[in-house]
């Protein structure tokens, strides 16, 4: 399994728990949706931050 498939593993597991938490306290469900989609986009912007290939320029060599 790749990096990038375990960080967004990762990234949905805890999306998962934050929301489930936030339902039991009685945050609105709009609310909720939204930290979602935010929490989401947030960590495929880290995953592939950190898992993105570095490309070789011409003086590297």
């Amino acid at each position: 399994m790749s990096n990038f498939a375990i960080y967004l593993i990762g990234i949905v597991l805890v999306t998962g728990g934050l929301a489930w938490t936030a339902n039991k306290l009685g945050a609105p469900l709009i609310w909720i949706i939204i930290g979602i989609i935010i929490i989401i986009g947030m960590g495929i912007m880290a995953a592939v931050s950190k898992t993105r290939l570095k490309e070789k320029s011409d003086t590297d060599k």
